[in-house]
């Protein structure tokens, strides 16, 4: 099952994401199970949330995301995950 990852960043919280950035990215690496990833972007161009492409349970995907560092960066104002379904691509 895929299961789409989307993350907002609490305001002003630039900062935070830059700091744990390489250790968010190491940590996407570590699995298989990351399809594709990268920040959402604000209107001047700047990070301010995440999608995540997750091939797992939805289960596996609440720990995955409790794990990531940003979540323990306290980075986010908001995660959803959802069951999502690959058309094109």
């Amino acid at each position: 099952m895929k299961i789409a990852l989307i993350a907002k960043d609490k305001p002003g919280a630039l900062d935070i994401r830059k700091a744990n950035r390489d250790a968010h990215v190491a940590y996407l690496k570590a699995t298989d199970a990351v399809e594709m990833a990268g920040p959402f972007l604000d209107e001047n161009g700047e990070m301010c949330g995440s999608l995540v492409i997750l091939n797992m349970t939805l289960e596996e995907a609440q720990d995955w995301a409790a794990k990531d560092p940003y979540k323990k960066a306290d980075l986010f104002e908001s995660v959803d995950l959802k069951p999502w379904n690959k058309v094109l691509g």
